[in-house]
Parts: C-alpha cells; structure tokens; sequence
C-alpha cells in the first residue's frame, strides 16, 4: 500500500501480486492490476522468485519493487529482474550479496574503517566455546544470513550455549535456508541506533540522520524515533558520515540503512546493514519530507539525487509504533483473526501505514504486522502526546493487539525520559505487559455490556433532559460517555 500510493502520484500503473490467503488484501484492490502467485505458505507463493517473474512478463512491467521482506535481500532475485530485462528498484545485486553475509559485510566496513562489534567463527560448537571465551560472556550467537531477529540468541555461560547454538542454526535455516551462525559480543542495554543512507548510481550519497529502534521485543522493533533523544548532535554527524563512506566505498546505490549499538560511553559498533526500505522509514520521512519510496524509483531510472547533503534539513520529532496482532501478555504471541471492527486515528501530524480493512482476516502465514502509527511534531514531548492521542482514537477488536503495550510505552517515565535502551521491555514489563489486552471474547463481553448500560442510562438522561428548561445536557450523560470512551 505504501508502494502503491507513491506510484499513484507519480502516474506509474501498479501489479499487485498476492497469495490465495491474501486474494482479498486492500494492497490487491487498490493496485491497477493484480495476480495470484500461489498458495498461502510463502514458500509456494511470495518466495516464488520464478512465478514472480512470470507475472512480470505477463503484465509487461518495467520494474519489480521487493517492499521490506521476503525477497527484498535476495541477491540471486536482484540477479535475475535484471536478467529479464527488468528494473529491481534497490540496490545491485552484488552489494546485496556482499551486505546480505553478515560475516562478510563485517569485514568490509572494517576495510572501510567503520567500528565493529567484536565478534567470532562459530563453524562449529568447538568453535563457538572458544571464541565465547575469547569475547568473554555474555554472547550473541547470530544467523550470518538473518534479520529481524531469528536466528538469534543471547548466551549468558557455557552451560547455555550448546542448545543455544543448535536452535539458532535451525531457525537460521528454517527462515533463511542457510543456518550459518558467529559469534558477537553482547553489550547489556545499548541503544540501537541506525542512520538511514540514500545514494544514486553515479557515487552521490548522503545520509538522512538517525532513527533510535531500541525497544524491541524478541529482538525486533515495535518502537522507533528521531532523533535519538539521548544522542549529541556531533555523534549522529560523525555516525551519518562515516555511513556515507561506507556507503561509497561498496558502491552502494538507493535506499540502505546502517545499524549501530551504542554503548554508555557513546561509543558505536557497526551491526549490520539492510539493503532495502526499512519499515520504519516513515519517521524520516517526516522530518525531512524526502518521500523515500520515490527517490527509490527515480534511482532505479538511472536519474541523480536531487539534493546534497547541505539541502538535507531535520524538522521537529517523529514517533512510529509498529501495531501487531499479538498477546503482549503471552510473549508477544501471534494472534491471528477477523477484524471486526476498526477505527483509525487521524488529525493533524498522524499517519497510519496500513495493510488492512475492517473485515479483513489476518492469517497465521505472515509476520503480524497490521499497521505503523507515526506522528510528527515540533519537539519530542508534543510529538509523545500526539501519539497518545492518536493511540487513544485506534481501535481494532476481534483479535488482540498490542494497542495497550503503547499506550503504557508512551506512560512510561523511562520512556518520556529519553534514556531507555534495548532491554527496556523487560526492565519495565511489569507496569507494561500486566492486564495490557483483553482476550477477543473479553471484549465482545464488555462492549455488550457496555452497549446495554449505556442504553439504559441514555434513556434515562433522556428523561432527564426533557425536563431541564435550557435542555443542557445532563452531568451523568458526559460521565458516562467518558466511562465508555
């Protein structure tokens, strides 16, 4: 949909591909053509890079947007749009390749002078143990061909590490078909900051700031913003920077995103890199009104960046919560289910990126993300009572959300305080996670009974009402909507 809407403006006409599960998604009504790949499983359908391509010759497009998952880092599918005559709106496929290893991509932002985090082979469970011991406890064991946290695993002892090696190396090759692993030192509660890059394909890079995506659950992000609110300015310039030459120093053309761990003495680590449009995206573009998804495609076409580093200008604050369906208070677990109904916030300063519809069924073959709530506003605190605004208006019932968990998130003096890091959602589970989400039938029960009471009480306020002179509505009529709201 994010897509959809920039191709739009831009008068380019869209192909949709869709799955048998996702035949009835807002993404395949609004796009100008759309067909089937396959069945539900991914494997059958989005990951089908052949059945893809068909559709690409079939409709006679120009070009094959990845978006943000399944294929969007697949080098051999970069490869082979190319090879079809076709355009991959991202970078070559030889940097996805080279970035897309994260053992490799390692040592050669090394080679470019970028900081690491320390790190080991870990070819084997021999191996691990020595290199565990040579970092030093605690570890990470990490998928070298993995993101969004699969394939990771945090290793506190030696006594850990041998179950914690085996489940990372087969979640490794269950998400990635490669079940490679190494070794890294953990740090406990870094910040995780990443810098956003653009390039064109003649060398011209720059840097869009920075995005601080250090609550996490799982290892993944549900909350990000910019600008880091614990970060001096000269560190963000000196991280954006050394980003741009890493950037050009691979060749890196299009949108990337350079992730950093930050320490408490400021000090940054390169992570990694993703070579594609990163879900949290809109909160740039909010602060530098650059659409993204655009300057991709101009990218693709072969033109120039429009604007150079000094053009680049940041405005004000931006807060993205990533809104899933899950039970914050099993783990975060999946929670798949029929919309039944569905309010969207809006008002001045809000967007919802979203994939969804009233009526619209999730299903258990994706990843659970329902929509992204940004807010834009002249300085953090406007912008966290924004987005508390905008999280009091969104209302999804039929399935559990994690709708509470931000409002909480967004309570927390932690939080409003700037100076949280990646262990944030644990530190404060308690106050965050506890009585966070009715179950689906918890509310169908309490909206029932709520319906009825209100009934009830409207109908007596309307006696109430008719025998007041001035007819000003009664104190219990705007108590009671209160208590509804």
């Amino acid at each position: 949909m994010r897509i959809l809407r920039t191709l739009r403006e831009m008068g380019i006409a869209s192909v949709a591909v869709h799955s048998d599960a996702d035949a009835d998604a807002p993404h395949v009504r609004q796009a100008d053509f759309a067909y089937n790949i396959g069945p539900a499983p991914a494997a059958h359908s989005y990951l089908n890079a052949e059945r893809i391509l068909e559709v690409a010759q079939i409709s006679e497009a120009d070009a094959v947007h990845p978006g943000y998952g399944f294929l969007s880092e697949n080098a051999e599918f970069a490869s082979a749009c190319v090879a079809k005559g076709l355009s991959f709106i991202g970078p070559s496929a030889t940097t996805i390749e080279l970035m897309g290893s994260k053992t490799n991509a390692r040592a050669r932002m090394q080679q470019a002078g970028v900081p690491i985090m320390p790190g080991g082979s870990a070819t084997s469970i021999d191996d691990a143990k020595r290199s565990a011991q040579a970092l030093g406890y605690p570890v990470l064991i990490k998928a070298s061909a993995g993101g969004g946290g699969k394939g990771m695993r945090l290793v506190n002892d030696e006594a850990q590490l041998i179950s914690a090696y085996e489940r990372a190396r087969s979640e490794a090759e269950r998400a990635f078909g490669d079940g490679t692993v190494y070794l890294e030192k953990a740090l406990l509660n870094p910040r995780h900051v990443e810098i956003q890059v653009l390039g064109d394909q003649r060398g011209h890079v720059v840097h869009l700031f920075e995005r601080d995506c250090s609550i996490q659950r799982r290892h993944q992000k549900v909350i990000e913003e910019t600008p880091c609110p614990s970060l001096p300015a000269s560190l963000v310039e000196q991280m954006g920077q050394i980003s741009v030459q890493a950037a050009q120093a691979i060749g890196y053309f299009s949108a990337g995103t350079f992730e950093f761990l930050v320490d408490e003495k400021d000090q940054f680590y390169f992570l990694e890199m993703n070579t594609r449009l990163q879900v949290e995206h809109p909160i740039t573009e909010w602060i530098t009104g650059i659409d993204l998804v655009r300057e991709m495609i101009n990218v693709a076409r072969g033109e120039s960046l429009r604007f150079d580093q000094t053009e680049i200008v940041r405005r004000g604050a931006a807060i993205e919560c990533r809104i899933y369906a899950e039970d914050p208070r099993k783990n975060f677990l999946p929670s798949p289910g029929l919309i039944e109904q569905l309010t969207v916030p809006t008002g001045p300063g809000v967007r919802d990126d979203s994939g969804i519809v009233q009526g619209f069924r999730v299903t258990p073959y994706y990843d659970p993300l329902l929509s992204k709530l940004s807010v834009w506003a002249a300085d953090r605190p406007a912008a966290i009572a924004r987005m508390k605004r905008a999280l009091s208006e969104y209302s999804i019932s039929g399935l559990c959300t994690n709708l509470s968990f931000h409002r909480h998130v967004m309570d927390n003096a932690e939080f409003q305080q700037g100076r949280y890091g990646t262990g944030f959602i644990e530190r404060n589970a308690k106050t965050l996670l506890a009585g966070d989400q009715l179950s689906p039938e918890e509310e169908r029960q309490l909206a029932t009974a709520v319906a009825v009471a209100y009934a009830q009480q409207q109908e007596q306020a309307g006696k109430a009402a008719s025998a007041t002179a001035d007819g000003a509505p009664s104190q219990w009529s705007i108590a009671d909507r209160q208590r509804t709201d």
